[in-house]
Formats: structure tokens, sequence, C-alpha cells
């Protein structure tokens, strides 16, 4: 749960130079091809363990503005994994849901309990991270919002079919 409406949230999510902002373990995100988050588009960043120094990228498979974003992340011999980011309206809050799961590579050939247990304490630190990042924007817009501005109610998305 993030303590704000989705429209902020995405707007982080949708800011492809801020990848490195929010995602654990990588550093100088930038956009590499197309307009982030289009599908297709990708960005590059930096994954730094010790003295190693891993450039790596990640593609976007499927985008709903707003509502939903599918990645493909690409971690040289580690493989691939798809991650997807879902972004959810509650109450006045904001509901995140990530999923990851290996598609190619060395990454599913190691998959199992363990590794799934690590990746589920990173989603924890990533989430943690953009919720911090999202609430204090909220906040600091609040703080420097001029005193009787009336603020839209976020909106709900409508009917879903």
């Amino acid at each position: 749960m993030i303590r704000t409406d989705p429209r902020s949230v995405w707007a982080v999510l949708e800011d492809g130079t801020r990848y490195a902002d929010w995602v654990v373990g990588t550093s100088e995100s930038k956009p590499v091809r197309g307009h982030w988050p289009q599908l297709g588009s990708a960005i590059g960043y930096e994954v730094r363990i010790g003295p190693l120094r891993l450039h790596n990228e990640t593609v976007v498979r499927r985008c709903i503005p707003g509502e939903v974003l599918e990645l493909e992340a690409k971690a040289g011999p580690m493989g691939t994994a798809r991650i997807a980011i879902e972004v959810q309206p509650w109450g006045d809050q904001c509901l995140v849901k990530v999923d990851e799961h290996p598609l190619r590579g060395a990454g599913g050939l190691v998959h199992n309990v363990a590794v799934e247990a690590m990746i589920q304490i990173r989603h924890r630190a990533m989430l943690a991270r953009l919720a911090h990042l999202v609430e204090a924007e909220a906040a600091e817009a609040e703080e420097h919002r001029p005193l009787g501005q009336v603020v839209p109610e976020p909106e709900t998305g409508g009917a879903r079919g």
C-alpha cells in the first residue's frame, strides 16, 4: 500500500530515468530505445556487485497506462525475467502488486524456494523505496499547494468489462 493516488505512482513508473531510484540494485537508468513505457521501449542501467559492474537492459513488453507495466529484465548470463507491476486504487491510497518469474537462462535453472524468498525480500525493499519516493513527493506538493486550493478527487478508472 502506498499512501497516495495511483496517478502519482504511475508518474514515477512511467519515467525511465527514475528506474534506478526505486529498483533495488540498479543505478543510473537512462532510455536506450523508444519512449518509455511504450511497448518495445527500453532503459539501460548498471548493477554493481562489489567491484563488478554489469550493464543491463529492461524492455517494456506490455503497458496499460496507469494500471499495468510488464517488463522483461535482461541480466546478461543470468538470463531474463518477467516483472509485472499492477497499480490499483484502494480507497484514497494505491495498491501496487509486483510479480517476477524467470523466463530464460541460468536464472530459471536455479529458481527454487530459497531464490523465490530472496526475490520477495527484494520486492519488499523495492516497493518500500517506491512508496517513500512517491509519498515524499506528494507531501512536498501538498506543502507547496496554495491555501484554499481544491485538490481534485483521484479518478477511479470507471467500470471494467
